[in-house]
């Protein structure tokens, strides 16, 4: 179903809101990744706001969707989202990373139990993901809700996630759907430098996988492809979004420098300026 402009503009508007919230946080914290979570900002917008079935009222609730964070390093724009979308208030943000603080610097289900798994060391969301999906298809629970994992592109150098891929095609986990944040970074560089990956879209497709590849700035075009992956029913989807890593922001945009720093007080206030500027901008939008 084909969003409506209004509806496009709510969430434009709401993404900008999240990269907002994700700059004061950095901030506050003095530590934190930036890159990463500014770029997935429309993605969790769009998840959020159109695509997941969840209560934020009953976070437990049995028929949710079930969303696996792999690159847990990104969590600022996980955390900045579920606050916006009421799982929590915005003001408990700012406790990022700080000691006693329910938001660790990578997320940790102990501390915020509305998370669906704990994650850090790279590359074991897929494999978790793939678990939760042959699990409920055990339980002839596959037809009810969908299994979400979102991956970096920089976590498919490790060997675990091509044997989750493989496993999943295997099983034809229909009620599985992944999506890559293909940035094009890593901490230490381009990752076409570091260990390149494509065709990645052929590897994928190779292990009989349903690949789409969209614009992971376009929230019409995400939308699509998630209604799109619902319509699949042999085989598991893969997403490939596009995104520029520092999105919002051009002096963060592109340079992997900032995949692992956060902006300085001057650089937040600089951050939020010019987004700021774009949510005027949003909001004259004609629908």
């Amino acid at each position: 179903m084909l969003l409506t402009g209004h509806q496009r503009i709510a969430l434009e508007a709401m993404a900008n809101a999240i990269r907002q919230s994700i700059i004061e946080m950095l901030v506050s914290a003095g530590s934190g990744h930036t890159a990463g979570p500014l770029g997935m900002a429309d993605v969790f917008t769009v998840l959020y706001f159109h695509t997941l079935r969840h209560d934020p009222s009953n976070p437990a609730w049995e028929g949710r969707d079930r969303l696996i964070l792999s690159n847990g390093h990104i969590c600022p724009v996980l955390y900045a989202t579920m606050a916006h979308a009421g799982y929590f208030p915005t003001e408990e943000l700012n406790t990022l990373r700080k000691f006693g603080s329910r938001l660790q610097g990578h997320p940790h289900r102990e501390f915020l139990p509305a998370l669906e798994t704990s994650s850090g060391p790279l590359g074991e969301g897929l494999s978790q993901a793939v678990g939760m999906a042959i699990a409920d298809a055990m339980d002839k629970k596959a037809g009810e809700r969908r299994i979400y994992c979102l991956m970096s592109d920089g976590e498919l150098e490790e060997g675990q996630t091509w044997e989750a891929g493989m496993l999943a095609g295997k099983w034809a986990l229909h009620n599985l759907v992944a999506l890559i944040d293909r940035n094009n970074i890593q901490i230490d560089g381009f990752t076409e430098n570091v260990m390149p990956l494509e065709p990645l879209a052929d590897k994928w497709r190779a292990w009989k996988w349903h690949v789409l590849e969209v614009d992971g700035h376009n929230v019409a075009a995400i939308a699509a492809a998630f209604d799109e992956a619902k319509s699949v029913y042999e085989k598991p989807t893969m997403i490939i979004a596009h995104t520029i890593p520092g999105k919002g922001v051009a002096e963060f945009e592109r340079d992997f420098h900032w995949h692992g720093k956060p902006p300085d007080a001057e650089q937040g206030e600089m951050a939020l300026r010019e987004l700021r500027a774009t949510a005027q901008q949003i909001s004259s939008e004609p629908e």
